[in-house]
Parts: structure tokens; C-alpha cells; sequence
């Protein structure tokens, strides 16, 4: 299988796709400006304590209070406060938490108001992102994400990825990390650290726990609510967590984001560096690769699949519901039943796609086709477990019942990936009214002729594909007579995701020319 990761960056945003065969499977948008992002580290202080819901709201900076709830507390809250007091009170320096002495565990059925109060400061975690009108929602048992390892301060447990099957190699990792832990130090082994070497399981708890300390000093300089540690930019923290032997190309259009992901591949994985490669070609990325294409076939209501059969995808504030369709797809098979079980096994497969494409969470409900045989509906709950492994985002999958339906629970961290698939009308701009369609090259050229005026340099005309085809028609074309009337260099370049009268001007550094 050849994997292929694809990051556009613009000054609002960073995407990311995420492609296997071709296929987009993923697909990533980060705002420049997120604060608040999964596994980012707060030092924030208590506004409420709710006996009630056995939970308090915390001040982290957010429009909205955060949400801390009592079993997310972490069993060594208390050993954690007593060590943030020495860290905050401290004139000079502060105990190791390696010699740093435990409190008993906070009791499994206690109340949030035997532990937190207002006003406390708290260093707490982000677990799930802002959500529609809800703000984020916390931990207080931090963890710090590393390539093969998750250190985990206050605990002294070790556990090994359940995806690692064999289980001398887990009792291997096990012992191993057991014998160069410090005290105090929880780890999780993750499923990429299969087979590697002491050395550099070694070198890399060693780097987690100086960032640990790193953000304990700085601790003192801050004022909360703010950030003590912040999780590593969205294409790093990606390639850690999906980054395998079947990546074969890394494709970055902006030069500092491509040296630092070159040099984040230099570190985890240095025979894979030159796979890292510099998109400089004047059509967007996106476009390039057939990203906006796929985005727009697979991000609407309809999701069509092959021969005819289709997905019906709904999502409201409760569930999101799927409902395969057969369509009119060339009924071949011998019986009903047959002809069932084909287009449902077709559309596990992009159901799971969808999922991990979208970012679905929370209850899933899909209405599969209407089968009478108990094998068949196994088959098809099996082959949805195996099309759901390669989801890394927790889940719960229940069979068929007998209704046909199959639920699925898959945990919700960030807002579902949301992107409008409609168009304006290109012509009327959705007013129902249109000016004449043979002013609209006037138009641009109006536009063009001001921007020669105040700009020096070349010129990028974006434009629809049909309108770059009829801008080069023909000798002299258009495009040749504007660059002889205006001496200057005019480059028209077409973007498949431009409406067709859309159109925009930029400079030859890529910033757009304001009309």
C-alpha cells in the first residue's frame, strides 16, 4: 500500500490530506490561531465547582468555561497538587519527581468538592476540543506523546499497546521500559514500538521527561489561565501518530513547514527523510493531487459508491445515521438476499472511510440493507470490525439487530470535519438575477487594468478551467492581446474549485492582489 501526505498552508490555516491508494482517507484543517488544541497543556484556575453534576468548570482562556469532570481527575490528583504548590512556591529549585514522595489515591467515589475549590490553580489537559456551544473538556492526568512512548507523570504504571499480538514481544517491552523508568513515571508503549531497540526506547523517555521538566520551570513565569505546553503543530503530531514503512511520498507547499517536517522525519525515522518533498508548482496542491475533487464528491449529504449504489449521510446534535441504498444498481446476483449482502459488504468499506474522513463521533446508527440470513449480517459485523481497525480513534461496534441496523460508538475530540460540497449559483450569485455574460471578460479586464496600474510585477489571473480555456482560444488569444496591451507578464491559471465566474488576482509571491 502507498500512503501519501499531502499539507497545504495558507495564512488562516494548515490542511492536511491523508491518502492511501490514491484515496483520500483523512482529511485535516487546523486554524493558525488554535489554542485549544488536543493535548495542549493548561496551568488554569478553578471558577466553579458543580456538586451536582460532580464536576467544576475551569478558566483555561476560553470564550467558555472548561469542563473538569471528577473521574478525570487522575487516582494521584492529590500528589499531583502537592507537587504543582512545591513547583509555584518554590524560590529557587524544586524536587525531581523521580524523589518526590506520592500521596495516597483519591478515592474512586469521592466528590469533586473534597479535592478542588474555587479559585485553585490546576494544570490540567485538553481531552476533547471546543464543540459546538460547549467548551473544551479537561483531564488532569497529563500525558506527553512521543513517537513510540506516552510518559505519564504521577503513575508507575506500564502498558503495552493491545495492537502488538505477540506476547513475548509485549512481556519483552514491558520489562524493558520497567528497567530504565524513573519513579513516579508512567509509560504507555505504542504499537510502533515493535521490535525496537533499548537504546532508542531509551533516548526517547529520556527526551519526554526534559520536556516535562522543561515546562515544570517555566511554570513559575506564567500567569493563568495560559499555556504551559503546547502539543506539537497538526502535521508532526499526524506523521507521529500514522507515520509508517508505507508512506511514500510527503508532498508541503510552504518552505519553513517543509523544513520542519524534514526535520521531524530526520528524527523518528532518517531513512525516510528524503520522501519529504517540496510542492512549488503554481496550481494549489489540492488541485494538483485531486484532493478538491475527492473532497467535493465525498463531503455531501449523497456519497455515491460504485455500480449505482449509494450512502444517505445525516448528522444532527444526538447521532449521526447512514443509510446504504442499492440504488439502481444492476441487480446480477441470483436472489434478493445476494444482491443485499454485495452492496452491504461495498459499503462497510466507505462507511469506514467516511468516518475517519469526517471525523465522525459520538452514536452512529447505519441502516444496512435488509438481510434474513444470521450468517450474512456476521459477515458483514465482520468485515466492519476489520475495515475499523484502521481507525485510531477509539470506537465500539455492536452486530446487526434485527432490524438491520448496527450502532457505533466512536469518540468525539474535535468538531466533525464539515465542509459545504453546494455552490452559489456561478452566475447569478444565488440573487435569481444575471448582468450580461458577454461583460464578464470586460469585467475581469477593468480589473486587470487597475491592478496593472497600482502593482508592479507579474500578475496571477486564477480562474475557473473553463474560462482559462477560452481566455487561450484562438491567435491572437485574449490572454495574448492583454499582455501586449498592458507590458506585462499575465499568467492565467485555473483552479478546479473556483465557481465559474470566480475569479482572483495574485502576485508573483502568492499574496492575493485586493480589487
Amino acid at each position: 500500500m502507498t500512503n501519501e501526505l499531502i499539507i497545504s498552508v495558507s495564512k488562516r490555516d494548515i490542511s492536511i490530506a491523508y491518502t492511501e491508494e490514491k484515496k483520500l482517507v483523512e482529511i485535516h484543517k487546523e486554524k493558525s490561531n488554535n489554542k485549544f488544541t488536543v493535548g495542549d497543556i493548561f496551568l488554569a484556575k478553578v471558577k466553579k465547582v458543580m456538586n451536582g453534576l460532580n464536576a467544576a468548570f475551569v478558566d483555561v482562556g476560553y470564550k467558555k468555561d472548561a469542563f473538569l469532570h471528577y473521574f478525570d481527575l487522575g487516582p494521584q490528583f492529590k500528589s499531583q497538587e502537592k507537587f504543582l504548590n512545591l513547583v509555584l512556591n518554590s524560590k529557587e529549585s524544586f524536587p525531581k519527581l523521580q524523589n518526590f514522595k506520592p500521596l495516597p489515591d483519591i478515592n474512586k467515589r469521592g466528590k469533586i468538592s473534597d479535592v478542588l475549590k474555587g479559585g485553585q490553580t490546576v494544570l490540567v489537559q485538553i481531552a476533547k476540543e471546543p464543540i459546538s456551544t460547549k467548551g473544551p473538556r479537561l483531564s488532569s492526568e497529563i500525558s506527553i506523546a512521543g513517537r513510540n512512548l506516552v510518559l505519564i507523570p504521577f503513575s508507575n504504571t506500564v502498558s503495552v499497546s493491545k495492537k502488538i499480538v505477540s506476547e513475548e514481544e509485549r512481556k519483552r517491552l514491558k520489562r524493558l521500559i520497567q528497567s530504565i523508568k524513573p519513579d513516579n513515571f508512567g509509560v504507555i508503549v505504542r504499537t510502533v514500538a515493535k521490535n525496537r531497540r533499548v537504546a532508542l526506547l531509551d533516548e526517547e523517555l529520556r527526551t519526554l521527561i526534559a520536556k516535562w521538566e522543561s515546562m515544570l520551570l517555566n511554570l513559575k513565569s506564567i500567569n493563568p489561565p495560559a499555556v504551559a505546553m503546547g502539543e506539537m503543530n497538526k502535521p508532526a503530531a499526524l506523521l507521529r501518530d500514522i507515520m509508517n514503512n508505507s508512506f511514500t511520498n510527503i508532498y508541503v507547499d510552504n518552505e519553513s513547514v517543509y523544513q520542519q517536517i524534514k526535520s521531524y522525519i530526520s528524527e523518528i525515522a532518517p531513512d525516510k527523510e528524503k520522501i519529504v518533498k517540496f510542492y512549488d508548482k503554481r496550481t494549489p496542491a489540492f488541485d494538483y493531487f485531486g484532493i478538491s475533487k475527492q473532497i467535493k464528491a465525498l463531503f455531501g449529504k449523497t456519497v455515491n459508491m460504485e455500480n449505482g449504489a449509494y450512502l444517505i449521510i445525516e448528522e444532527t446534535e444526538a447521532l449521526t445515521v447512514i443509510d446504504v441504498n442499492s440504488g439502481n444498481r444492476s441487480k446480477r446476483a441470483a436472489d434478493q438476499e445476494t444482491n443485499a449482502l454485495e452492496v452491504n459488504m461495498l459499503s462497510v468499506k466507505e462507511i469506514a472511510r467516511q468516518l475517519r474522513l469526517r471525523d465522525i463521533g459520538g452514536i452512529i446508527v447505519v441502516d444496512f440493507i435488509d438481510m434474513h440470513s444470521n450468517e450474512n449480517k456476521t459477515k458483514v459485523y465482520q468485515y466492519m470490525k476489520e475495515q475499523m481497525d484502521k481507525d485510531r480513534t477509539k470506537h465500539s461496534i455492536l452486530p446487526l439487530s434485527k432490524f438491520g441496523l448496527m450502532q457505533i460508538t466512536r469518540q468525539r475530540v474535535r468538531p466533525a470535519t464539515d465542509i459545504e460540497t453546494k455552490e452559489t449559483c456561478p452566475v447569478c450569485d444565488g440573487t435569481g438575477e444575471i448582468t450580461p455574460s458577454i461583460l464578464f471578460i470586460d469585467e475581469v479586464e477593468n480589473h486587470l487594468k487597475y491592478m496593472t496600474e497600482k502593482y508592479k510585477g507579474k500578475i496571477l489571473l486564477y480562474v475557473h478551467p473553463y474560462i482559462e480555456g477560452y481566455l487561450k482560444r484562438g491567435f491572437p488569444s485574449r490572454l495574448l492581446k492583454w499582455k501586449l496591451r498592458y507590458k506585462r507578464i499575465i499568467k492565467v491559471i485555473p483552479a478546479v474549485t473556483y465557481t465559474f465566474l470566480e475569479y482572483h488576482f495574485y502576485d508573483k509571491d502568492g499574496e492575493e492582489l485586493k480589487i
